[in-house]
């Protein structure tokens, strides 16, 4: 079987216009291979319209995707054949008005749905879909719907799962949903639609034709769905402060944890939350840019477990003697956190001099270090600190060279990855022995990489691919990997741009 290789021609940018008119009909005409190969096609920039309508008239899915990045016209669809690729094209705003009331009247009630979770609706089709017979449409419309008047109407409306849907719409502030204040008890819920109540939804039900949630549960008062309203509400940015700060002692988590995201709560709601007996909680809250420094310092000091010191540490605004604390006593990792990506240049440096390594690792990790400070990282004598800053674009070939040469196969990938590191470094690190196979899948996709780099790389089976894409190989090598045992290699050589276009076109005679 050919398929992947010719997948790997629609991937290739060096294919030629004659050669893709070609792949694109191969595409069209087969009907066992065409529709991998047209997905693969429909991500190409050069189609152009007339390969593109070809192409959306065989599939579906790439027609859909067409659309979406604007190379399918709306008078190559016809709306009421293809009703989710209007649904695209309305979404790009190319597609008549008209089309979205002939989707709101549509007979599957997918479409309807999908259509009522758009923006930019005209007024009339807003209208037939809060009155849609299928209580998911109208919820999908009461989630999205900017319309303020019709998003009021839906909060009050007597299905629970419409205001579970309103609950989050911005549109309207939902503090009724909270209170129940001027709003009459729901009628009905998903659960008493069609069970007989009291009910309560096995999360590990085994039917296929079940649309309920897991847990979900009414007795009489739709009580998993009002549930969710609340935590919905709670959750809502809408929500004022006064009406969501209501719900900071109810029993359940999950709203608790939802107030915990909110980024407008008094620093004394905040520290409830932050001192929540359940970890989760705890953690959302020692992560919100809104809490003050105060708080910060405290759930530092309380230790409050792993999650939330590794939450502080993500904080934006977290004080960096704190953060030196939080590196000390918690495993961070190499990763740029916030607060580091926005010190100051005196700030690194004065993180950068700590004692700790943990601490300079963390400021390593930056890739727009002074170069004084860059250099003096990468001669640190700690080799995590050394791994973090290699990859950092500047660092000279000696540089590298020497931190190769004190670290070793400790620091052999990250020196790799570094998008400066020189031909002849890339190849004395493939050749190192034994084998770094990090840095051989590193080495595979490095724009510096020479065919003698490249070489060691096709020994490592996770390398291997992206060295067979890779346009220093030699053409001849690229022609034999075509028939490599493994088709994620054969793809890659199919479409790496060294490819000569007589095997190209050998490939589509095939």
């Amino acid at each position: 079987m050919t398929g992947h290789l010719l997948c790997g021609l629609a991937d290739n940018p060096a294919l030629p216009g004659a050669l893709l008119d070609r792949l694109v009909e191969r595409a069209v005409a087969d009907d066992a291979e065409g529709a991998e190969l047209a997905d693969a096609l429909s991500e190409r920039p050069d189609l152009g319209p007339v390969r593109a309508a070809a192409l959306a008239a065989r599939d579906e899915h790439v027609a859909i995707r067409l659309a979406h990045s604007g190379l399918l016209d709306a008078a190559d669809v016809d709306p009421e054949a293809r009703p989710a690729v209007a649904l695209a094209l309305l979404d790009e705003g190319v597609a008549p008005p008209g089309w979205a009331r002939l989707l709101a009247a549509h007979p599957d009630r997918g479409i309807r749905e999908t259509l009522a979770s758009r923006p930019g609706l005209p007024l009339d089709v807003v209208e037939t879909l809060a009155a849609d017979p299928d209580v998911a449409v109208v919820a999908e419309l009461a989630l999205w719907t900017t319309e303020p008047s019709i998003a009021a109407r839906l909060a009050a409306h007597p299905h629970a799962e419409v205001r579970r849907g309103a609950a989050f719409n911005e549109a309207v502030p939902p503090v009724a949903l909270i209170t129940g204040e001027g709003l009459a008890p729901a009628r009905s819920c998903l659960v008493c639609d069609r069970e007989e109540i009291p009910f309560t939804h096995d999360p590990y039900c085994p039917r296929t034709d079940c649309e309920l949630r897991g847990g979900a549960a009414c007795a009489g008062g739709h009580e998993s769905t009002v549930h969710e309203i609340r935590e919905q509400a709670a959750r809502n940015p809408a929500t004022p402060a006064a009406a969501a700060a209501s719900l900071v002692g109810d029993p359940s988590m999950l709203i608790r944890w939802a107030l915990a995201e909110r980024a407008d709560l008094s620093q004394e709601l905040y520290a409830r939350l932050a001192f929540d007996p359940v970890l989760g909680v705890r953690a959302e809250a020692a992560g919100n840019p809104a809490i003050g420094e105060p708080l910060i310092r405290a759930l530092a000091a309380g230790g409050g477990g792993d999650e939330v010191a590794r939450s502080l540490a993500r904080h934006p605004r977290v004080p960096l003697d704190v953060l030196a604390q939080l590196a000390a006593a918690t495993r961070i990792g190499p990763t740029l956190l916030p607060r580091i990506a926005t010190a100051t240049p005196a700030e690194l440096a004065e993180a950068a001099g700590a004692a700790d390594a943990r601490v300079r690792m963390l400021v390593a990790e930056r890739r727009d270090l002074e170069p004084e400070l860059r250099d003096r990282l990468a001669a640190d004598p700690n080799a995590a600190v050394v791994r973090s800053v290699a990859p950092h674009p500047g660092l000279s070939e000696e540089r590298l060279r020497a931190v190769v040469a004190r670290h070793g196969a400790l620091v052999l990938a990250r020196v790799a990855a570094n998008p400066d590191a020189p031909p002849d470094l890339l190849e004395e690190l493939a050749r190192h022995d034994p084998p770094v196979r990090r840095a051989l899948r590193e080495i595979a996709g490095h724009r510096n990489a020479t065919a003698e780099a490249l070489s060691p790389c096709l020994a490592d089976a996770k390398a291997r691919p992206r060295a067979g894409g890779h346009p220093a190989l030699p053409p001849e090598v690229i022609v034999d990997l075509l028939a490599d045992a493994d088709p994620a290699v054969g793809r890659a050589a199919a479409a790496n741009p060294a490819l000569p276009v007589g095997v190209m076109a050998r490939l589509l005679r095939s």
